[in-house]
């Protein structure tokens, strides 16, 4: 899809991004990996990541400035709403995501033409943090597939792993323990590139291309993901207590 304009990032944006390292460097060592290739750099691009800790906003962002992309993130309503943040998060640039409202499929058009301005588009398909117990990512929801079928933007996997060592699930409730916690320790956080993945299988009526589409998507999220988890492929080395498990999303990973 040719972009129909070239969106430049706020300015903002760009001092956020510049200094999301600064913020995550006390809590964490983050270890970058992988990359994007040249002829996606430009956009337009989906990057699909797992969720598994409410750190997971800030460390992709430090991930991405440090490999030099500057990605608009889908985001959920409440972060719009908040003082301060929903201002900063609108000036930036960023999508708004209303679930379980009748403006939900909005969000979907909203980033097609994100996309069609060349814009490089970070979203979490789960929609949620995901509470398998294994901590792989769950099942999917089927809008980044749609999105990127509305847009012809490739699909690109991100897997970041470690993140809930440093903030739990229950945050912000104990959220002041944890960072104390976090700044003493100073766990590894990863965060992997991975390979575009291929769609060009996809067939049949919409609904099913946009279930396959997805199950495409997360598998490559896992095969991105498995490098991270060395050693801890069954059971997290760090067990996030806080986490509820839920078992109606869990899928069958690598």
């Amino acid at each position: 899809m040719e972009a129909t304009t070239t969106w430049r990032a706020p300015r903002i944006w760009r001092l956020l991004l510049a200094i999301s390292p600064y913020v995550v460097a006390p809590l964490c060592r983050l270890r970058v990996s992988g990359d994007v290739p040249a002829a996606l750099r430009e956009g337009p691009v989906v990057l699909a990541a797992n969720h598994v800790s409410p750190f997971d906003p800030a460390v992709l962002v430090a991930a991405c400035h440090r490999i030099g992309l500057t990605p608009r993130i889908m985001a959920t309503g409440g972060v719009f709403r908040a003082p301060v943040v929903g201002s900063i998060m609108r000036r930036s640039g960023h999508i708004r995501v209303d679930r379980n409202t009748a403006t939900a499929a909005d969000a979907l058009t909203d980033a097609a033409k994100a996309l069609g301005e060349g814009s490089m588009v970070l979203v979490y398909p789960e929609g949620r943090i995901g509470l398998d117990p294994w901590m792989w990512p769950e099942r999917g929801k089927t809008g980044v597939a749609r999105m990127a079928e509305m847009s012809g933007a490739p699909v690109l996997p991100v897997a970041q792993w470690g993140t809930h060592a440093v903030i739990p699930y229950e945050a912000p409730k104990r959220l002041g323990r944890a960072l104390i916690t976090a700044m003493l320790r100073r766990p590894v956080v990863h965060v992997r590139f991975g390979s575009p993945v291929d769609l060009s299988g996809v067939s049949g009526a919409p609904g099913a291309r946009a279930m396959q589409a997805t199950r495409l998507i997360m598998t490559g999220i896992d095969q991105t993901l498995a490098p991270l988890r060395a050693g801890e492929m069954r059971e997290p080395r760090v067990a996030d207590t806080s986490r509820p498990h839920d078992m109606s999303r869990v899928r069958r990973p690598l």
